[in-house]
């Protein structure tokens, strides 16, 4: 799904029918999430170290202190399982349904909530929240957005900037986030099934980046 944000242009969805469909956010969820975090006091600024705890994970970059920045770059489970324990569940449903995300259902039986639990979001509604977080209208302080919004940068030239987030549940993948142009944004949520798991992970940004630049979003490759 792309929502341009421009006078002269509008929504493109291919399959409308998925785009509706809720699905776990996975990663994607680390950009609410910051949020979040910031204003429970789970973290402070994007400086503040987290220390690794030692344990081994199957990706080395997660092997390491963190902090905001390298944690949302490498999707660093381990530090946003820590926010969760610190906001906790009554928090988190509050601020879930603050911003109108999914079904703001932060609950499950086993594992986090926002990979293998209840939580839900649609193509649909991640370009809704994109769209809030972009004008600074959620209800979290600005400087709070302007980080996270800071902490999703991608790339850039001189004149656009990719801000993105990926999300990964095992069977679907997801690329969330917008291109800033002078005449505007250019939003996106991407969610595809991944059946060759890690195989298929860059088809997101590839399929992605085909139809920004298809519709000059970006500049050709």
């Amino acid at each position: 799904m792309v929502d341009e944000r421009t006078p002269s242009k509008g929504t493109f969805v291919y399959n409308a029918d998925r785009a509706k469909v809720r699905y776990s956010p996975a990663s994607t969820f680390k950009v609410a999430h910051t949020l979040f975090a910031l204003h429970a006091g789970a973290v402070h600024d994007e400086f503040q170290t987290f220390k690794w705890d030692g344990v081994p994970r199957a990706y080395s970059g997660h092997n390491e202190d963190q902090n905001l920045r390298s944690a949302m770059r490498s999707s660093t489970l381990w530090v946003y399982q820590r926010f969760a324990k610190q906001i906790g569940e009554r928090q988190a449903r509050r601020y879930l349904t603050s911003i109108e995300y999914g079904n703001a259902d932060p609950t499950a039986s086993a594992g986090d909530y926002w990979v293998d639990g209840n939580l839900r979001i649609s193509a649909t509604e991640q370009v809704a929240f994109l769209n809030k977080l972009y004008r600074n209208q959620l209800p979290f302080p600005i400087e709070h957005q302007r980080l996270v919004k800071d902490l999703m940068i991608n790339e850039a030239d001189y004149d656009w900037i990719l801000r993105a987030k990926t999300g990964w549940e095992g069977r679907y993948g997801w690329w969330i986030g917008w291109v800033e142009l002078p005449e505007g944004p250019v939003f996106f949520a991407l969610n595809i099934d991944t059946p060759n798991r890690a195989e298929d992970l860059g088809k997101r940004q590839g399929i992605a980046k085909a139809v920004l630049r298809s519709i000059g979003a970006l500049p050709p490759e």
